[in-house]
């Protein structure tokens, strides 16, 4: 393909893969479980990840407002799926970290939604199989490098 017909071919492209990432994400949520929120849901994983953490530091890990990250803490904390601490460094504020529970619940819902994938990948062959993990590498490079997004788990 010219180089001409390749970059006029690049918004469609991206218009395709954008409803094809989006509709996956979509069936991804509904997988995992209706009883956490994708905000919420998102909180609970940067928690994990980045381990304890102020509430202004999750707002701004999630590029959300502050009120915003308190109202998924305060779900949070309610399940049991986070816990408060006070931060030695700043008496008044707190920390939140993970709890056992917290961690048995991101597990299970990743599960599902490994498990939905695996599933119907099923019932690919092995070209297509190898197509979508290169098209795994190129996204996760594509987002790497984008340094005007904010970097987002997907729980």
């Amino acid at each position: 393909m010219p180089e001409s017909d390749f970059k006029t071919n690049v918004p469609t492209v991206a218009s395709r893969l954008r409803l094809a990432v989006t509709r996956t994400a979509r069936r991804l949520r509904q997988e995992a479980s209706a009883d956490l929120t994708p905000t919420t849901m998102s909180a609970l994983a940067t928690v994990e990840r980045r381990g304890p953490m102020t509430p202004s530091e999750l707002a701004e890990a999630e590029c959300v407002k502050r009120p915003t990250a308190t109202r998924s803490l305060r779900c949070l904390l309610d399940d049991g799926l986070v816990d408060r601490t006070a931060d030695p460094a700043d008496g008044r504020s707190a920390l939140v970290s993970i709890t056992r529970e917290g961690r048995d619940r991101l597990h299970r819902m990743r599960g599902r939604k490994n498990a939905y994938l695996a599933q119907r990948m099923r019932h690919l062959d092995a070209d297509e199989v190898a197509t979508l993990e290169r098209a795994a590498v190129i996204l996760e490079r594509m987002l790497e490098t984008d340094g005007s997004a904010p970097s987002r788990d997907v729980a």
